[in-house]
C-alpha cells in the first residue's frame, strides 16, 4: 500500500497537480514551523518511525531556497570585518528543518524528517518527532529502543 502513495505523491509532484498547488500557496502563507494533525506523506512518516498514537507529532517546516553567497559591502571597513568569509552552507536543508523543528518544540526528540514540496521560492519539510516522556512512547518497545530510553 505505501508504495502505491508514495507513486501516487512523485506523480503529483512531477506534474504539478491543481491540488499540491493550491496546498503550497496555503503552506506560502502560514508561520514557518506549524505542527499538523497527521502527515501529508504517509508512507515517509511511516518510514521515519511515525505511528498514529499520542506522543507522536508531526511539523511541517517551510525554508527558503537560495545560495549562502553574500554580496561584498561597498562601504568601507576591514577585511576581517566585511562579513563575507565563514558563511558556509554545511548542512543540508534536511538537517536545518529539523534543527528549526527541535527548536520551536524543545521538549520532543526527532525520529526523522521528508521532504514534501519545494517551488521557487521555499521548501517544505515534514518532522515527525517524540515525545520521550510520554507512557504510551515508554511503553511502545521499539520507539524507545529507538530513543534510547
Amino acid at each position: 500500500m505505501y508504495r502505491y502513495i508514495s507513486e501516487t505523491w512523485q506523480k503529483e509532484l512531477k506534474e504539478g497537480s491543481p491540488e499540491l498547488k493550491h496546498r503550497i500557496i496555503t503552506w506560502r502563507r502560514g508561520p514557518r514551523v506549524v505542527r499538523v494533525d497527521g502527515p501529508t506523506r504517509l508512507d515517509g512518516a511511516r518510514k521515519r518511525g511515525y505511528k498514529a498514537k499520542q506522543g507522536i507529532v508531526v511539523a511541517r517546516v517551510r525554508l527558503s531556497r537560495g545560495g549562502m553567497r553574500m554580496k561584498r559591502p561597498t562601504s568601507g571597513r576591514r577585511p576581517k570585518h566585511l562579513g563575507t568569509l565563514k558563511i558556509k552552507g554545511n548542512l543540508s536543508e534536511r538537517e536545518v528543518a529539523e534543527q528549526r523543528a527541535s527548536k520551536r518544540f524543545p521538549n520532543l526528540r526527532i525520529l526523522g524528517s521528508y521532504l514534501l514540496a519545494r517551488d521557487g521560492r521555499f521548501s517544505w519539510y515534514e518532522v515527525v518527532m517524540a515525545d520521550p516522556s510520554h507512557p504510551a512512547i515508554i511503553a511502545d518497545r521499539e520507539l524507545s529502543q529507538r530513543l534510547g530510553l
